[in-house]
Formats: C-alpha cells, structure tokens, sequence
C-alpha cells in the first residue's frame, strides 16, 4: 500500500532541528529553546512540497561524549542530562524508520566531531541523507556551510531554519531524492478516525500507558515529572482500524506554570486537545483525586471532547472489598460537571486492564457519532416538556416549537424557541438529563443552541 516518505531530522542538540520542524509543518509544534536537550521525544508532523505529503520526524539531539574541553556547544537544559542515552536511542529509532534522513548541523560552529560520528553512524544506514547546514544567515555562513562535504555523506544545503533561507532549495533536493518513491495517491481523502489525547498531571502514567497501547518503547518513560514535554502522536492500528494516540506533556494548574520550556509545552497539550476527539483523563490512584484532575477534566469539556477517566497504579494501592466502590463515589462527587464518563481502574505497569482502554474509548467515540433522528428527539422533548414544564419568568414562559441535530461529533441540537432568553440553565440541564437518559452519549458533552424561530413572536 502506498504512504507517504518519513523525513527524520537528526543531529547533535542545539543545531536547529526543532526549528527546522516547525518551519516545515507550518505550526510551532516543537518546544524550541537554546538550551540544547530541549526536544526529548521523537514528535511528528505533515508537509507538503510539490504536490507531495511528507511526514517529518523531530528527534532529541544524539549526544557524543567528547573529551573534556572539546564540546563547542552551550551545556545540556537542565534536567537532560540523565536522559542522554534514553535520547539517543528514540533518535536512531527514528532513523531506523525513515526514508530520508535531513542531518542538521551549525554552520557557524564548522564541523565538529560530534558531527562526523554522528554522520559515521548515518553512513552505516545506507540511507539518503541530505545535510543541512542550518544558521547560515549571512554570505559568510554559507560560504562555510560547504566545509560539511568533509563529511562524505551527499547533498550540503545552507539553510536558516529561523528565517527560511534555503529551505525551499533542500526540499527540492528531498523530491529528487525520492522521485521514485510510491506517493500515496490517497493523501487527500478526508480521515475521520479516533485520536486520543492522554492527558493528566504530571508524573500520573500518560507515557507509559502510551507505552502499553502501542507495545514498543517509543516514548520516554521516567518517574521525574515533566519528561514529557512534547505532544508525541503514535499511529497505532486496533481491530483493523487506524487509532492516533497523543501523549502529552503533564498539565499543571494555570497559576502554577514555570515561563519557558514548561510553559510552551501547557500550550501544546492544550492543543493536542484541540487535535483530539476523546481525552484519556489519566488520574494517580495512589494520591486520588485533585483539584487538579478537576482543572484538566474543565479543560478537555471546554473544548467539547468526549473523556474516558483511566485511574492508573491501582495495583499499588492497598484494597479492602469497598475501596473501589468509594474510590469511584468520591470521583463522581468530584467530576459531577461531567457527562457520565466510564471509569477504568488500571495499571500501566504490570498491565491490569489495559485492554479495556481501547474498548471503551472506541466505544465513546462511536457515541460522538450517534445521530438522534427529528421524530425522535423532538418526542423525547415533548415529553420532557409534559413532565416539568419550564417555569415562567414574569408572566412569560419559555415555549420550545422544534428541536433537531444539526452536527455530530459531539452532537449539537438546535431548539427553535419563542425567546433564548427565557433558557434558564436549570432547565437546559434538566433537558439535557432527559436526553441522556434515552440515549445517554457516553462521556460525551452534547451542545445545545437556543434560537428564535424566525417569523414568530415572542408568545405566539
């Protein structure tokens, strides 16, 4: 089956491959900083050139011990240095899965030695590879860009990721590379498939919950807070259908967010959401629930997404025969503002019910798609009306003449009424309990739009 080519932007730390990143897919999606060991996960994007898709990997910096005195570039962020040999293994993964390889190097720092074991290790993959010599904003750069064919790996380009220099000319060299790489010819087609965001404090399980659906180590998994800082998408396929997991970086209450790295990575993690269908809510059963966990679930209702809760390292918390039944009632008196969604006591480390995390988030999402027929739900309404009428305010009293649902995912119903402003939110709820309780949308949040049907008077 055709797909399309995987580009892997690899190189030592700090020489502009998150930049780089961004400027092909249009977004700032990577955490970029001048600290080198900023990006620690692979993160994934689309870009098109030419008429053509490509997927373009992002990678950690691979980190070459030299000797002491020889590193000519600025020291690792703080934090990365533990992660070193975790960093480089997720980068040679991404190599090991890519098409083309785009190796980022500095032109103002020259070749270093890094540089030439990382293009030895390269050399070895027998893989296309393009340099790029990034940084070179100036006549002079450039002219010291070429010095990287020392390298005998191919193709030099001298780029500014930053500014966009050269970009076109390398992407145009990527299309020569593959000009005999089976495009896929359905690259167009619309895709609507389940994409789940996992989403959480920091420190509750995400990545390695990611870790068990997917069943390979592509994401780092540590128990220090804040490793992941990225949102990493994971194409996964489950019973045949293709399924996208979002692992993002822990989301900590808004007053509490550190400036910088911490800080772009709450922004994409919130986005991530937006990316989304359905948030996986994952929740530490060995502290319970917080307030917090009740900030993230606001979150994820406030961009109208279907949540499944997943209470993870429940094989660490010491039971008696009621624990579970007053784990999950305390839980519902905290998520009270929230649709009903299932609860799943799991634990990613030794893989207690792990399978039904994919059961029941694919059996929510279908819920997003329910469509209510007219008849129907204009006789659940009816009914509803017959059995509480709303209160009037004044000596005027709300009257509902027609609902129908006018979108799915998550489904909107449109209420033709005589005036908007008699909707008191009591009785929205009240409509709304009805609704769910004919059909209950599942962990879905179900938008409900007050109009004036046109034509009509007020009381008429």
């Amino acid at each position: 089956m055709a797909r399309k080519p995987l580009v892997a932007l690899v190189g030592r730390p700090n020489v502009g491959k998150s930049t780089l990143f961004n400027r092909l897919i249009g977004e700032r999606i990577a955490v970029t900083d001048e600290i080198p060991g900023t990006t620690r996960d692979r993160l994934q994007g689309v870009f098109d050139w030419r008429g053509h898709d490509f997927d373009v990997l992002d990678t950690g910096g691979i980190e070459i011990y030299e000797p002491k005195g020889a590193r000519d570039i600025a020291p690792l962020a703080e934090g990365s240095a533990e992660f070193v040999p975790q960093i480089k293994a997720q980068a040679l993964l991404a190599v090991e899965d890519a098409d083309v390889i785009f190796m980022l190097v500095d032109a103002r720092a020259g070749v270093t030695a890094a540089d030439e074991e990382i293009a030895e290790i390269l050399r070895r993959t027998k893989k296309p590879v393009l340099i790029a010599a990034n940084k070179a904003d100036s006549l002079e750069r450039t002219n010291d860009a070429y010095d990287f064919y020392a390298l005998g790996l191919g193709q030099v380009y001298a780029i500014s990721a930053i500014h966009g220099l050269g970009v076109g000319d390398l992407l145009d060299g990527l299309v020569e590379v593959l000009k005999d790489f089976p495009y896929d010819e359905g690259e167009n087609e619309e895709d609507t498939h389940l994409r789940i965001a996992i989403v959480g404090r920091p420190n509750v399980g995400k990545s390695s919950l990611v870790n068990r659906l997917i069943g390979e180590d592509r994401v780092i998994v540590s128990d220090i807070p804040g490793t992941t800082r990225d949102a990493i998408d994971t194409v996964i396929q489950w019973h045949g259908q293709k399924v996208t997991l979002i692992d993002t970086a822990g989301i900590r209450k808004r007053g509490k967010i550190t400036p910088g790295v911490e800080k772009y990575s709450v922004l994409r993690a919130m986005r991530a959401l937006d990316r989304a269908d359905l948030a996986l809510l994952v929740i530490d059963a060995t502290t319970g629930v917080t307030e917090q966990d009740q900030h993230i679930a606001g979150y994820a209702l406030e961009a109208f997404k279907s949540i499944v809760i997943v209470i993870n390292k429940w094989d660490a918390v010491d039971k008696e025969s009621w624990t579970l039944h007053a784990f999950e009632r305390d839980l519902r008196e905290k998520f009270n503002f929230l649709p009903d969604s299932p609860i799943i006591f799991i634990s990613a480390l030794t893989g207690q019910r792990i399978h039904q995390v994919l059961e029941t988030a694919h059996r929510v999402w279908e819920s997003r798609y329910y469509r209510l027929s007219t008849g129907e739900l204009n006789r659940i309404v009816r009914d509803a009306l017959a059995k509480h009428p709303p209160p009037a305010k004044g000596t005027r009293r709300l009257k509902i003449l027609f609902v129908s649902q006018v979108a799915v995912a998550p489904p909107l119903l449109l209420f033709h009424v005589n005036d908007p402003e008699l909707v008191h939110f009591t009785y929205r709820r009240y409509l709304e309990n009805q609704l769910r309780e004919a059909y209950p949308f599942e962990g879905t949040p179900i938008r409900m739009s007050f109009r004036t049907r046109r034509g009509l008077n007020d009381d008429r």
